[in-house]
């Protein structure tokens, strides 16, 4: 028995849910294998390093499915000057009818997205974030409790009330994320109020993830315990795998002079997104992971990864949990 609920239904996918945007990862590779899959996924806008790339990526995307998919667009202060519009305007006219938002508030964006019929998640850390991206009138909000990967704010807040504290205060379906990977997380979140999860983690483990094969075996490997908080002294939090060089940024960025050039070397995006993800030195970068590690022990495509989040979350409803109301 398939789930429905107000998010499958404004979003016209199958399954409550998502892989949100992956800074070098969410590639057309990835993403149409999760819409094929009847989950929702989102494209990384920023990945591509131009405008024209992206229309390039998402004319792929279009072509390898025929289900919906999104594309992200993190909004950040950045050194270089990114050409936030032109990528809205790609986005557009690409056709595209689904946009994550994330980082900075979305404002000047929404008028755009929204004449031109496109729905609008946002991605945020805490409760009163997400409660003004409603005010804007977005059309649902991604919560993101501090088990995820990438940046879960600075209060602290795991999913278990962070998602229950977001559903009582907003209208707008709720996606839960930070912490999902299996049947009975998807159970535990709509238990919680949520409309569906958000997987970033367990989806870099696919076949389709276009990285290295020995950093989906890392992320196997791996348990709850082995991700780094890094930047927490520059008020920046971000959660990464534990390896060498997160622990040496970790060791640099506690020394009292400490600025975030000290460490900029050791986290740049480039030596990442190089060394490890495409070269496959799961030791020689900073790269993305959450503490949802603990709880994936195997590398398979989407489709199966959807398929068993799906059944098993089923059979903890209908068997599981109305055995202990007998």
């Amino acid at each position: 028995m398939p789930f429905r609920n107000e998010f499958t239904e404004t979003f016209g996918i199958e399954h409550p849910i998502v892989c949100g945007g992956m800074a070098a990862v969410g590639t057309a590779d990835l993403i149409a294998a999760v819409a094929n899959a009847g989950a929702l996924g989102f494209l990384s806008a920023l990945t591509q390093p131009t405008p024209e790339d992206l229309a390039k990526e998402i004319r792929r995307c279009q072509e390898m499915t025929d289900r919906p998919f999104g594309v992200n667009l993190t909004i950040l202060p950045t050194i270089t000057p990114v050409p936030y519009d032109e990528y809205r305007e790609a986005i557009i006219e690409s056709g595209v009818k689904i946009v994550e938002t994330a980082g900075s508030n979305p404002a000047p964006h929404l008028p755009a997205f929204k004449a031109a019929g496109i729905k609008v998640i946002h991605k945020a850390v805490a409760v009163r974030h997400a409660l003004k991206a409603e005010s804007l009138g977005v059309d649902a909000v991604s919560i993101d409790g501090f088990e995820c990967a990438g940046h879960p704010g600075e209060d602290d807040v795991p999913g278990l009330v962070l998602i229950p504290a977001a559903t009582r205060k907003l209208s707008i379906p709720v996606i839960a994320s930070g912490g999902f990977a299996t049947g009975d997380g998807l159970v535990a979140a709509l238990a919680l109020g949520a409309c569906a999860i958000n997987m970033g983690t367990r989806f870099e483990a696919t076949h389709e993830a276009p990285i290295h094969s020995r950093v989906k075996e890392q992320i196997v490997a791996n348990d709850e315990r082995s991700t780094q908080l890094v930047f927490r002294e520059f008020r920046n939090t971000a959660r990464v795998a534990r390896n060498t060089v997160s622990e040496e940024i970790a060791a640099i960025s506690a020394r009292p002079e400490a600025r975030f050039e000290d460490v900029a070397h050791l986290a740049s995006g480039a030596r990442g997104r190089e060394r490890v993800l495409r070269d496959g030195d799961v030791e020689d970068g900073m790269w993305w992971a959450g503490q949802a590690q603990g709880l994936i022990d195997s590398v398979e495509s989407c489709a199966d990864v959807v398929r068993t989040i799906v059944a098993d979350a089923e059979h903890i409803i209908s068997e599981r949990l109305a055995s202990q109301l007998a």
